[in-house]
């Protein structure tokens, strides 16, 4: 059963529209969050698979409402929250 987040050949998101020139960061906050994601990887705080379910248990409307570095934020919140590293 596909879930929000498994979207590849739906119908009805249009296309991707690419920006020329388009930054690999829009926000100086996308770039932290980036950096911020590596670096917990490397220390061990969750590995790539815990960080992609992470994303994938968003809430439907969270999920479709948030921006791709958004996900990655949620995605940080929720494993450091489960694991304890935050209240």
């Amino acid at each position: 059963m596909p879930s929000t987040h498994d979207v590849g050949g739906a119908s009805g998101f249009g296309p991707i529209v690419r920006e020329a020139g388009e930054p690999a960061f829009h926000h100086e906050w996308e770039a932290r969050v980036f950096v911020l994601t590596r670096r917990l990887l490397q220390l061990g705080f969750y590995n790539l698979d815990e960080f992609r379910f992470a994303i994938e248990r968003m809430p439907a409307e969270a999920y479709l409402g948030s921006t791709y570095y958004e996900k990655w934020f949620a995605a940080i919140e929720r494993l450091l929250a489960e694991k304890g590293v935050l209240p």
